[in-house]
């Protein structure tokens, strides 16, 4: 369409449109005010003195969308080592996407920071303190995060990175030499209806969660494990201020990445996945068949 033929009421369309999954996707209120905002800030742009590229801004006064509830899915123990043990049962779903969504589990980043990870974000793999250096273009505050690895998140990206060459750790295969698309785990565990292909979720007996659930998931053993509030924070790249102290000192002033903090967490998070997988305290290797 041309931009000045744009109208209210085909804006309010569109979003309806991804409210119900009309275009075949997974219906979603949050990808639907995501367009609206996106949209808003285009016609903001073009309706600016000197631009003129629109009269109006289609995206004004439009009808509010449906209420979005937080969500509060967490995988239990028990839901964790089956789907940990059993992804190498899943012959559906490529090797480095099993391994990306292990990763999730261990690192408690957003998928779109880590699964575009290329190897020379990977700071000092063999030696005593490993950590990412995830870029700011990357980061929903656009912020540079470094995020220390655990002993567990270091054996995945060893098991992920089979190929000298491999430019992305979780590319799906040596020749694509270009980094997952970014609903690849999430279409991984839906699996695909148009196609008649089973998700992860259904193959295995649990209930459908999101990738984001996987973060969410190792936040709360953080906080079973007793870390504060603050560390775990830190560990989502959430600013939050200590008590009594103000938050534009932690948001303005203090720019420590905290790594002995962050690391603490991981490394809690990494010996209590260890646990669950494997009750019995054996030695396990976490990303291959045993």
């Amino acid at each position: 369409m041309a931009i000045a033929s744009v109208s209210r009421s085909d804006v309010a369309q569109l979003s309806n449109s991804i409210v119900s999954g009309e275009f075949g996707g997974v219906p979603s209120i949050a990808n639907a005010r995501h367009v609206r905002r996106a949209l808003s800030g285009l016609f903001t742009w073009a309706a600016e003195a000197g631009r003129d590229h629109v009269e109006v801004n289609p995206c004004r006064d439009l009808p509010p969308l449906p209420v979005e509830y937080p969500r509060s899915r967490v995988l239990n123990a028990d839901e964790i080592r089956t789907l940990w043990l059993g992804l190498d049962r899943v012959d559906t779903v490529g090797r480095r996407t099993k391994l990306a969504l292990r990763f999730a589990l261990a690192c408690m980043l957003r998928s779109a920071e880590f699964l575009p990870l290329r190897r020379d974000e990977i700071i000092d793999l063999d030696g005593s303190n490993p950590y990412l250096a995830i870029p700011a273009r990357r980061v929903k505050k656009r912020r540079p995060i470094l995020q220390p690895l655990s002993p567990l998140a270091v054996s995945i990206v060893r098991e992920a990175l089979t190929d000298d060459g491999q430019e992305f750790v979780f590319q799906t295969t040596p020749q694509a030499r270009k980094p997952p698309h970014r609903y690849c785990m999430a279409v991984a565990l839906r699996g695909r209806r148009d196609k008649g292909t089973q998700g992860i979720c259904e193959m295995l007996g649990i209930e459908s969660f999101v990738p984001h659930d996987l973060r969410r998931s190792c936040a709360s053993i953080a906080g079973n494990l007793g870390f504060s509030d603050s560390a775990i924070a830190r560990c989502l790249d959430h600013q939050q201020a200590e008590k009594g102290v103000s938050s534009i000192t932690t948001r303005v002033y203090i720019h420590s990445p905290r790594m002995q903090e962050k690391r603490a967490v991981l490394d809690g998070v990494a010996g209590e996945l260890r646990r669950i997988i494997d009750p019995r305290d054996n030695v396990v290797q976490m990303g291959a068949r045993r």
